[in-house]
């Protein structure tokens, strides 16, 4: 029997990754958005999450067996994001919830589950790393906490199934998404082999002599396969990374030759991305114009902000996988193959030259 599938945010890395690894695995596939773009076997869905009549409209005929949300809307303070993201994600299983056709929710959030939100971001007392799911919650606001209750809520209420999905950044292609690592070093390293400037790490010392490990888009979309039909993995919280460790120190030099350039020695001095690039809209525009690139407008590519975030953290980065390993999924993918994958896959797409 086919399943199928209703993904919010299908458009994002980890919604559009999910797609790929569902249709592959012959599911019928919903994609939801605001404003849905084409995207293969996805059957376009237009609704706004904040309007509980659109989504009603749009999702009258729907009856998904499966449900994977991974769409949130950044918003000036954590009391606002738990305010507006709860909403979102309460407001979407009301909708579905006449139909009685749900049988999992999978809600993807991430590490900031125990590092704090954006307000309160790696401060105050932090759980030892790795971090492990039995680690619980921070005694802090945090819109992800929020997020999970309704979930929780709404599974009492209807008799669904759950999985929580707590990826590390993530590596994966999604054009205007507001949390891409890896699009934001691609263009950057594209500008400064343009210009000619250094290569130069934006982080702190102990993200550049630290481990850390990260989460390739597609393995977490396997991830969220797996969870949502192994009954083992019923209504439990996972985290999801490659299964790699590696220093910044290493993977900077990695990301510079795959460019073409030389990575910049790193003295300690923090440099943000944010400052680095505050003036090369114009220059990436150029660059666009004369590689004959798709998208001329920076932002929609890269988020200096969030990459500077990650890169700032005063502490070590790591997250142990046991958890999912014990119950069956034993998916690997090295890091730096996964950075590798992405930036030709930009490049193919004219994303970046």
């Amino acid at each position: 029997m086919t399943k199928k599938a209703l993904i919010v945010g299908a458009s994002g890395i980890v919604g559009s990754a999910a797609a790929d690894v569902l249709n592959q695995d012959g599911w019928q596939i919903w994609g939801l958005a605001r404003n849905p773009q084409p995207q293969g076997n996805v059957t376009p869905v237009a609704a706004d999450l904040l309007d509980p009549a659109s989504l009603k409209a749009a999702l009258s005929g729907i009856a998904p067996s499966h449900v994977f949300i991974s769409s949130w809307l950044r918003q000036p303070t954590e009391a606002e994001n738990i305010r507006v993201n709860s909403a979102m994600v309460r407001n979407l299983l009301d909708a579905l919830s006449p139909a009685g056709s749900v049988e999992h929710v999978a809600l993807v959030t991430g590490l900031k589950h125990y590092l704090g939100p954006f307000e309160a971001y790696g401060k105050g007392v932090l759980p030892q790393t790795p971090f492990r799911e039995e680690q619980g919650r921070l005694d802090i606001d945090n819109f992800y906490y929020a997020q999970e209750d309704e979930v929780f809520s709404a599974a009492a209420r209807d008799g669904f199934t759950w999985s929580i999905h707590r990826p590390h950044t993530i590596v994966g292609k999604a054009v205007g998404n507001a949390m891409n690592m890896g699009t934001t070093l691609a263009v950057y390293a594209s500008i400064c082999k343009r210009t000619g400037r250094p290569f130069r790490f934006p982080g702190v010392d102990m993200q550049w002599n630290g481990l850390t490990d990260m989460t390739d888009a597609t393995l977490l979309g396997r991830h969220l396969l797996w969870a949502s039909t192994t009954p083992a993995a019923a209504n439990q919280g996972f985290n999801v990374v490659n299964g790699d460790v590696f220093r910044w120190k290493w993977m900077w030099s990695r990301i510079a030759e795959w460019f073409g350039i030389e990575a910049a020695p790193f003295d300690g001095t923090v440099q943000p991305l944010e400052k680095q690039m505050a003036d090369d809209a114009a220059i990436w525009r150029e660059i666009a114009d004369s590689h004959g690139l798709i998208e001329p407008d920076i932002n929609r590519l890269a988020s200096p902000w969030h990459t500077d975030a990650d890169l700032g953290r005063p502490i070590e980065v790591v997250t142990d996988m046991s958890k999912s390993r014990r119950l069956g999924f034993l998916d690997y993918q090295p890091t730096d193959d996964a950075f590798y994958t992405l930036f030709e896959r930009l490049r193919a797409d004219r994303l970046i030259p």
